[in-house]
């Protein structure tokens, strides 16, 4: 069985409601078996359980992380006794890590902490996720808070909220942001694209541009509330022509998550077929003994940026070893689709095209390759 978890997230009044609507049709018309997570939160004010009858506010915190994780863990019970299914979708109205767009970064690692989590491990539970900006944020007419009486936030306070909310998620390897562009009918109609294009319907594309930097201010980076700090060594193993396979560890401050990716590259340089799977700690070191002998492993540092402006999510790479220059990938909707480089990085040239900089030439020959002189 192919399972897959995401998370529909957003800010208020940004349309999850008839997004999951959206969602379920489409994907069980398409042979999905599609099981919504309804959300925690909701649930838990609506019954009269309301976080301001709390003396300790982190108690409220610890409920509806707990009611969440619950929710979630039921659907892996549930899934695996299903009959003539083959594919299931897992769709959750917000997870666990939307709790920390209400906390402070050592209030809510005491909440994770308290379930045995960290933030990689509370971001490994998602295989994706996608948040919807809130009308507040370009469709401030259609602003409205009667869909929802769990929610109070003015114009303002919804814009805040939703930033708070797309920085709880910075540092997700898969996190694309739906903004209010056209209609209403528009902004799902992208939502369902992008899902669609995670889950391989019909092939996984990634498109993305790749550029050769200066080596940036990582002080800066780190002051930034939309930048995510990652750790990451990646492992080609032996594979066929024209297809890359590499194992990678993923995390930080000693917590790490494990993927497999397998890379097939079409005519267009910045166009791929990539299927990814996360696997284990013990699948992950057995697969180290297929390393290519002839590839160095790549250790590089990562941060992770969610542009307000764009809504494009930049991954800023540094080597192991190397002080002067760095790598930028922007991810993209389609091929047509323009890059924006906010003014703090200065871009030498773009490299999606040059085979030089890709991670496997980076491990054939153990180091970032310079420009030339």
């Amino acid at each position: 069985m192919e399972m897959k978890r995401i998370v529909l997230t957003g800010g208020p009044c940004a349309g999850k409601t008839t997004a999951l609507s959206w969602i379920s049709n489409y994907f069980s018309k398409n042979g999905w078996k599609v099981i919504v997570v309804n959300e925690a939160a909701t649930e838990l004010i609506t019954s009269g359980m309301s976080p301001v009858d709390f003396t300790n506010p982190l108690a409220f915190q610890k409920l509806l992380m707990g009611t969440q994780l619950d929710k979630e863990d039921a659907v892996e019970v549930y899934a695996p006794c299903l009959k003539d299914k083959d594919k299931v979708l897992v769709v959750c109205d917000r997870g666990i890590c939307d709790n920390r767009a209400y906390l402070s970064k050592e209030e809510f690692e005491a909440v994770l902490k308290y379930f045995d989590y960290d933030m990689t491990k509370a971001l490994d539970r998602y295989d994706a996720v996608f948040h919807l900006v809130t009308a507040a944020d370009g469709a401030e007419e259609f602003y409205t808070l009667q869909n929802n009486i769990a929610r109070s936030e003015g114009v303002k306070e919804a814009i805040e909220l939703d930033r708070r909310t797309q920085n709880a998620w910075v540092g997700h390897p898969h996190l694309r942001i739906i903004k209010n562009k056209g209609t209403f009918e528009d902004k799902l109609k992208n939502l369902m694209s992008e899902i669609s294009n995670f889950l391989g319907e019909p092939e996984p594309y990634e498109i993305e541009r790749k550029f050769l930097i200066r080596y940036p201010d990582t002080e800066l980076l780190m002051t930034m509330p939309n930048c995510e700090k990652v750790e990451i060594l990646q492992t080609y193993l032996v594979s066929e022509p024209n297809v890359e396979v590499r194992v990678r560890q993923r995390g930080s401050n000693g917590s790490y998550s494990f993927t497999k990716t397998e890379k097939r590259y079409t005519d267009e340089p910045s166009k791929r077929v990539e299927i990814e799977k996360r696997i284990s700690k013990d699948e992950y070191l057995k697969l180290l003994m297929h390393a290519d002998p002839d590839l160095h492993p790549v250790r590089k540092t990562r941060y992770c940026i969610m542009q307000r402006e764009s809504g494009q999510y930049l991954e800023i790479d540094t080597y192991a070893g190397e002080t002067e220059y760095a790598i930028l990938e922007v991810e993209l909707p389609t091929a047509e689709s323009q890059a924006f480089i906010p003014a703090y990085l200065t871009v030498i040239k773009e490299v999606t095209e040059n085979p030089v900089y890709r991670n496997v030439n980076i491990a054939s020959v153990g180091h970032l390759p310079h420009p030339e002189k």
